[in-house]
Protein backbone atom coordinates (compact mmCIF):
# COMPACT_ATOMS: atom_id res chain seq x y z
CA UNK A 1 0.00 0.00 0.00
CA UNK A 2 2.69 2.42 0.83
CA UNK A 3 4.29 1.93 -2.62
CA UNK A 4 1.15 2.36 -4.36
CA UNK A 5 0.18 5.49 -2.84
CA UNK A 6 4.16 7.12 -3.49
CA UNK A 7 3.63 6.15 -7.00
CA UNK A 8 0.27 8.26 -7.32
CA UNK A 9 1.79 11.13 -5.79
CA UNK A 10 5.15 10.21 -7.76
CA UNK A 11 2.58 10.57 -10.82
CA UNK A 12 0.66 13.38 -9.92
CA UNK A 13 3.91 15.86 -9.25
CA UNK A 14 5.24 14.75 -12.71
CA UNK A 15 2.43 16.00 -14.10
CA UNK A 16 2.08 19.42 -11.83
CA UNK A 17 4.21 22.07 -12.23
CA UNK A 18 3.13 23.65 -8.86
CA UNK A 19 4.18 20.87 -7.29
CA UNK A 20 6.99 19.24 -9.17
CA UNK A 21 8.85 22.33 -9.71
CA UNK A 22 9.16 23.25 -5.93
CA UNK A 23 10.08 19.21 -5.50
CA UNK A 24 12.93 19.57 -8.52
CA UNK A 25 14.05 22.89 -6.85
CA UNK A 26 14.39 21.05 -2.97
CA UNK A 27 16.57 18.36 -4.71
CA UNK A 28 18.53 19.95 -6.22
CA UNK A 29 19.65 22.24 -3.25
CA UNK A 30 19.87 18.81 -1.71
CA UNK A 31 22.22 17.45 -4.66
CA UNK A 32 24.64 20.71 -4.15
CA UNK A 33 24.55 20.79 -0.51
CA UNK A 34 22.97 23.99 -0.36
CA UNK A 35 23.41 24.05 3.53
CA UNK A 36 26.69 23.91 3.75
CA UNK A 37 27.33 26.37 0.81
CA UNK A 38 25.22 29.03 2.89
CA UNK A 39 27.36 28.61 6.08
CA UNK A 40 30.65 29.04 4.58
CA UNK A 41 29.07 32.29 3.16
CA UNK A 42 27.98 32.73 6.16
CA UNK A 43 31.22 32.46 8.50
CA UNK A 44 33.47 34.58 5.87
CA UNK A 45 30.13 37.15 6.03
CA UNK A 46 29.91 37.22 10.22
CA UNK A 47 34.04 37.56 9.71
CA UNK A 48 33.45 40.98 7.47
CA UNK A 49 30.77 42.50 9.38
CA UNK A 50 31.95 44.17 11.98
CA UNK A 51 35.34 45.48 10.57
CA UNK A 52 32.77 46.84 7.65
CA UNK A 53 30.58 48.51 10.44
CA UNK A 54 33.42 49.82 11.86
CA UNK A 55 35.10 51.10 8.95
CA UNK A 56 31.41 52.82 8.19
CA UNK A 57 31.23 54.60 11.64
CA UNK A 58 35.30 55.61 11.34
CA UNK A 59 35.00 57.11 7.58
CA UNK A 60 31.41 58.64 9.02
CA UNK A 61 33.05 60.26 11.53
CA UNK A 62 35.60 61.85 9.74
CA UNK A 63 33.59 63.02 6.82
CA UNK A 64 30.63 64.62 9.21
CA UNK A 65 32.95 65.42 11.91
CA UNK A 66 30.54 68.79 11.69
CA UNK A 67 27.33 67.12 11.67
CA UNK A 68 26.85 64.70 14.75
CA UNK A 69 23.10 64.63 13.87
CA UNK A 70 23.22 63.80 10.58
CA UNK A 71 26.42 61.49 11.06
CA UNK A 72 23.90 59.26 14.13
CA UNK A 73 21.26 59.23 11.37
CA UNK A 74 23.18 57.75 9.18
CA UNK A 75 24.42 55.28 11.31
CA UNK A 76 21.03 54.56 12.82
CA UNK A 77 19.62 54.26 9.24
CA UNK A 78 22.43 51.36 8.29
CA UNK A 79 22.29 49.25 11.25
CA UNK A 80 18.49 49.09 10.76
CA UNK A 81 19.16 46.51 8.19
CA UNK A 82 19.86 44.17 11.01
CA UNK A 83 16.35 44.55 12.72
CA UNK A 84 16.57 42.12 15.90
CA UNK A 85 20.19 42.76 16.77
CA UNK A 86 20.58 45.98 15.39
CA UNK A 87 20.25 47.92 18.69
CA UNK A 88 22.81 45.78 20.06
CA UNK A 89 25.04 46.33 17.12
CA UNK A 90 24.73 50.04 17.88
CA UNK A 91 25.96 50.12 21.72
CA UNK A 92 28.62 47.91 20.52
CA UNK A 93 30.53 49.19 17.31
CA UNK A 94 32.21 52.48 17.92
CA UNK A 95 34.58 54.92 15.98
CA UNK A 96 38.42 54.15 15.61
CA UNK A 97 40.29 56.62 17.46
CA UNK A 98 43.95 57.40 17.83
CA UNK A 99 46.47 55.89 15.23
CA UNK A 100 45.73 54.86 11.87
CA UNK A 101 47.20 51.02 12.86
CA UNK A 102 43.38 50.61 13.92
CA UNK A 103 41.96 51.44 10.73
CA UNK A 104 44.38 49.72 8.70
CA UNK A 105 43.80 46.50 10.89
CA UNK A 106 39.90 46.88 10.44
CA UNK A 107 40.37 47.22 6.64
CA UNK A 108 42.96 44.01 5.85
CA UNK A 109 40.03 41.87 7.98
CA UNK A 110 37.42 43.62 5.78
CA UNK A 111 39.12 42.81 2.40
CA UNK A 112 39.81 39.47 4.00
CA UNK A 113 35.83 38.55 5.40
CA UNK A 114 34.53 40.08 2.12
CA UNK A 115 36.70 38.74 -0.46
CA UNK A 116 35.60 35.31 1.12
CA UNK A 117 32.48 35.63 0.91
CA UNK A 118 32.48 36.76 -2.35
CA UNK A 119 34.51 33.81 -3.33
CA UNK A 120 32.50 31.94 -0.97
CA UNK A 121 29.41 32.65 -2.98
CA UNK A 122 31.07 32.72 -6.64
CA UNK A 123 31.35 29.24 -5.52
CA UNK A 124 27.89 28.35 -4.69
CA UNK A 125 26.97 29.74 -8.07
CA UNK A 126 29.18 27.91 -10.16
CA UNK A 127 28.03 24.99 -8.21
CA UNK A 128 24.71 25.06 -8.83
CA UNK A 129 24.91 25.92 -12.52
CA UNK A 130 27.44 23.17 -13.12
CA UNK A 131 29.89 25.02 -14.56
CA UNK A 132 33.09 22.45 -14.85
CA UNK A 133 36.07 23.42 -13.02
CA UNK A 134 38.07 24.43 -16.17
CA UNK A 135 35.61 26.93 -17.01
CA UNK A 136 35.71 28.84 -14.03
CA UNK A 137 37.43 32.24 -13.47
CA UNK A 138 41.06 31.57 -12.23
CA UNK A 139 42.18 32.97 -8.90
CA UNK A 140 43.12 36.80 -10.19
CA UNK A 141 40.48 36.56 -12.27
CA UNK A 142 37.89 35.48 -9.19
CA UNK A 143 39.45 37.65 -7.04
CA UNK A 144 38.78 41.08 -9.69
CA UNK A 145 35.02 39.48 -10.15
CA UNK A 146 35.07 39.63 -5.64
CA UNK A 147 36.08 43.23 -5.30
CA UNK A 148 33.95 43.92 -8.61
CA UNK A 149 31.16 42.80 -6.24
CA UNK A 150 32.01 44.79 -2.97
CA UNK A 151 31.26 48.08 -5.10
CA UNK A 152 28.04 46.55 -6.32
CA UNK A 153 27.48 46.05 -2.62
CA UNK A 154 28.60 49.28 -1.63
CA UNK A 155 26.00 50.44 -3.78
CA UNK A 156 23.55 48.52 -2.34
CA UNK A 157 24.42 49.36 0.95
CA UNK A 158 24.24 53.48 0.01
CA UNK A 159 20.88 52.99 -1.43
CA UNK A 160 18.92 50.70 1.24
CA UNK A 161 20.46 53.08 4.17
CA UNK A 162 19.29 56.07 2.11
CA UNK A 163 15.73 53.95 2.05
CA UNK A 164 16.33 52.92 5.75
CA UNK A 165 16.57 56.58 6.61
CA UNK A 166 13.45 57.81 4.40
CA UNK A 167 11.39 54.78 6.74
CA UNK A 168 12.66 56.15 10.10
CA UNK A 169 12.07 59.48 9.14
CA UNK A 170 8.24 59.38 7.56
CA UNK A 171 6.63 59.79 11.13
CA UNK A 172 8.24 63.99 10.75
CA UNK A 173 5.45 64.16 7.96
CA UNK A 174 2.32 62.36 10.10
CA UNK A 175 1.26 59.68 10.30
CA UNK A 176 -0.65 59.25 6.93
CA UNK A 177 2.22 60.59 4.92
CA UNK A 178 4.31 58.39 6.90
CA UNK A 179 2.43 54.90 5.90
CA UNK A 180 2.56 55.82 2.33
CA UNK A 181 6.68 56.11 2.42
CA UNK A 182 6.65 52.90 4.42
CA UNK A 183 4.94 51.25 1.82
CA UNK A 184 6.79 53.49 -1.08
CA UNK A 185 10.31 52.80 0.80
CA UNK A 186 9.34 48.52 0.84
CA UNK A 187 8.65 48.71 -2.70
CA UNK A 188 11.52 50.54 -4.16
CA UNK A 189 13.55 48.22 -1.44
CA UNK A 190 12.74 45.30 -3.08
CA UNK A 191 13.05 46.51 -6.74
CA UNK A 192 16.61 47.55 -5.64
CA UNK A 193 17.30 44.12 -4.40
CA UNK A 194 16.34 42.77 -6.94
CA UNK A 195 18.81 45.00 -9.19
CA UNK A 196 21.45 44.41 -6.86
CA UNK A 197 21.02 40.77 -7.28
CA UNK A 198 20.74 40.61 -10.58
CA UNK A 199 24.60 42.51 -10.89
CA UNK A 200 25.53 40.08 -8.60
CA UNK A 201 24.37 37.17 -10.33
CA UNK A 202 26.01 38.20 -13.61
CA UNK A 203 29.07 38.79 -11.85
CA UNK A 204 29.76 36.52 -9.26
CA UNK A 205 27.87 33.52 -12.06
CA UNK A 206 30.78 32.25 -15.25
CA UNK A 207 30.22 34.13 -18.11
CA UNK A 208 28.52 30.58 -20.26
CA UNK A 209 25.34 31.33 -18.30
CA UNK A 210 22.61 33.68 -20.08
CA UNK A 211 22.04 36.69 -18.56
CA UNK A 212 18.64 36.22 -18.74
CA UNK A 213 18.61 33.04 -17.32
CA UNK A 214 19.25 34.99 -13.94
CA UNK A 215 16.20 37.16 -13.79
CA UNK A 216 13.76 34.54 -12.11
CA UNK A 217 16.20 34.43 -8.98
CA UNK A 218 16.87 37.94 -8.43
CA UNK A 219 13.36 38.80 -7.86
CA UNK A 220 13.12 35.39 -5.89
CA UNK A 221 16.19 36.39 -4.04
CA UNK A 222 14.95 40.53 -3.85
CA UNK A 223 11.61 39.47 -2.22
CA UNK A 224 13.12 36.82 0.18
CA UNK A 225 15.52 39.29 1.50
CA UNK A 226 13.29 41.54 1.87
CA UNK A 227 10.70 39.46 4.06
CA UNK A 228 13.95 38.40 6.04
CA UNK A 229 13.80 41.99 7.13
CA UNK A 230 10.29 42.47 7.92
CA UNK A 231 10.43 39.01 9.69
CA UNK A 232 13.32 40.31 11.94
CA UNK A 233 10.91 43.37 12.29
CA UNK A 234 8.28 41.59 13.01
CA UNK A 235 10.16 39.84 16.05
CA UNK A 236 11.51 42.39 17.78
CA UNK A 237 8.12 45.01 17.50
CA UNK A 238 6.26 41.80 18.90
CA UNK A 239 7.92 38.99 20.40
CA UNK A 240 11.40 40.28 21.58
CA UNK A 241 10.45 43.84 22.60
CA UNK A 242 12.49 44.33 25.60
CA UNK A 243 13.74 41.38 25.97
CA UNK A 244 17.00 41.05 23.19
CA UNK A 245 19.32 42.81 25.58
CA UNK A 246 19.26 40.63 28.16
CA UNK A 247 21.51 38.88 25.95
CA UNK A 248 24.30 40.17 25.54
CA UNK A 249 27.02 39.42 23.61
CA UNK A 250 26.19 35.83 23.48
CA UNK A 251 22.79 36.76 21.76
CA UNK A 252 24.38 39.12 19.51
CA UNK A 253 26.20 36.67 18.21
CA UNK A 254 24.09 34.26 17.37
CA UNK A 255 21.91 36.85 16.05
CA UNK A 256 23.98 38.05 13.50
CA UNK A 257 25.40 34.32 12.72
CA UNK A 258 21.43 33.20 12.49
CA UNK A 259 20.31 36.83 10.32
CA UNK A 260 23.35 36.29 7.55
CA UNK A 261 22.55 32.48 7.24
CA UNK A 262 18.87 33.14 6.45
CA UNK A 263 20.26 36.00 3.60
CA UNK A 264 22.86 33.68 2.65
CA UNK A 265 20.10 30.43 2.17
CA UNK A 266 17.91 32.75 0.30
CA UNK A 267 20.62 33.59 -2.01
CA UNK A 268 21.58 29.76 -2.87
CA UNK A 269 17.92 28.92 -3.12
CA UNK A 270 17.09 31.84 -5.63
CA UNK A 271 20.27 30.33 -7.55
CA UNK A 272 19.07 26.59 -7.72
CA UNK A 273 15.35 28.50 -8.82
CA UNK A 274 17.34 29.63 -11.67
CA UNK A 275 19.12 26.40 -12.23
CA UNK A 276 15.45 24.11 -12.52
CA UNK A 277 13.65 26.82 -14.36
CA UNK A 278 16.09 28.02 -17.09
CA UNK A 279 17.22 24.02 -17.60
CA UNK A 280 14.21 22.88 -16.79
CA UNK A 281 15.40 19.73 -14.61
CA UNK A 282 11.87 19.26 -13.46
CA UNK A 283 10.03 16.72 -12.71
CA UNK A 284 11.98 14.68 -10.49
CA UNK A 285 11.71 11.17 -9.52
CA UNK A 286 10.14 11.15 -6.16
CA UNK A 287 12.54 8.97 -4.45
CA UNK A 288 15.71 9.79 -6.34
CA UNK A 289 17.26 10.95 -3.49
CA UNK A 290 16.22 8.34 -1.15
CA UNK A 291 16.88 5.08 -3.14
CA UNK A 292 18.87 3.27 -6.24
CA UNK A 293 15.72 1.37 -7.33
CA UNK A 294 13.46 4.28 -8.79
CA UNK A 295 13.89 4.99 -12.57
CA UNK A 296 15.09 8.24 -13.62
CA UNK A 297 12.99 11.07 -15.27
CA UNK A 298 14.64 12.66 -18.46
CA UNK A 299 15.41 15.60 -15.85
CA UNK A 300 16.91 13.24 -12.95
CA UNK A 301 19.22 12.22 -16.03
CA UNK A 302 20.60 15.77 -17.15
CA UNK A 303 20.97 16.24 -13.32
CA UNK A 304 23.05 14.06 -12.90
CA UNK A 305 25.33 14.55 -16.00
CA UNK A 306 25.54 18.18 -15.03
CA UNK A 307 26.88 17.03 -11.75
CA UNK A 308 29.68 15.27 -13.40
CA UNK A 309 30.78 17.30 -16.13
CA UNK A 310 31.20 20.40 -13.28
CA UNK A 311 34.50 18.21 -12.09
CA UNK A 312 36.08 18.59 -15.61
CA UNK A 313 38.99 20.21 -14.32
CA UNK A 314 40.81 20.22 -17.94
CA UNK A 315 39.60 21.06 -21.58
CA UNK A 316 41.06 17.99 -22.73
CA UNK A 317 39.91 15.89 -19.86
CA UNK A 318 36.86 13.31 -20.91
CA UNK A 319 33.91 12.63 -18.53
CA UNK A 320 31.36 10.16 -20.16
CA UNK A 321 28.23 9.54 -18.38
CA UNK A 322 26.04 6.67 -18.65
CA UNK A 323 22.62 5.08 -17.03
CA UNK A 324 21.81 1.53 -16.45
CA UNK A 325 18.52 0.31 -15.65
CA UNK A 326 17.69 0.13 -11.72
CA UNK A 327 18.44 -2.82 -9.81
CA UNK A 328 15.16 -4.63 -9.60
CA UNK A 329 13.68 -5.34 -6.38
CA UNK A 330 14.08 -8.48 -4.54
CA UNK A 331 11.03 -10.83 -4.44
CA UNK A 332 10.55 -10.90 -0.43
CA UNK A 333 10.48 -7.22 -0.43
CA UNK A 334 7.67 -6.66 -3.44
CA UNK A 335 4.04 -6.60 -2.16
CA UNK A 336 1.93 -9.60 -2.35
Amino acid sequence: MPSRVLATVDRYQRTHRWLGFPIAAVYKFGDDQGPYLAALITYYGFLSLFPLLLLLVTILGFALDGDPHLRSELIDSALAQFPVIGSQLRGNVHSLTGSGIGLVVAIVTMLYGCLGAAGATQNAFNRAWAVPHNRRPNPITARLRSLLMLLVLGAGVLVTTVLAALTTGAGAYGADVGGVLRVGATVLAVVANIGLFMLAFRVLTASEVATRQLLVGAMVAGVGWQLVQILGTYLVTHSLKGSQEAYGVFGLVLGLIAWIYLLALVTVVATEINVVASRRLWPRALLTPFTDRVTLTSADERAYTGYAGSEQRKGFEVIDVGFEPPTPQPRAEREP
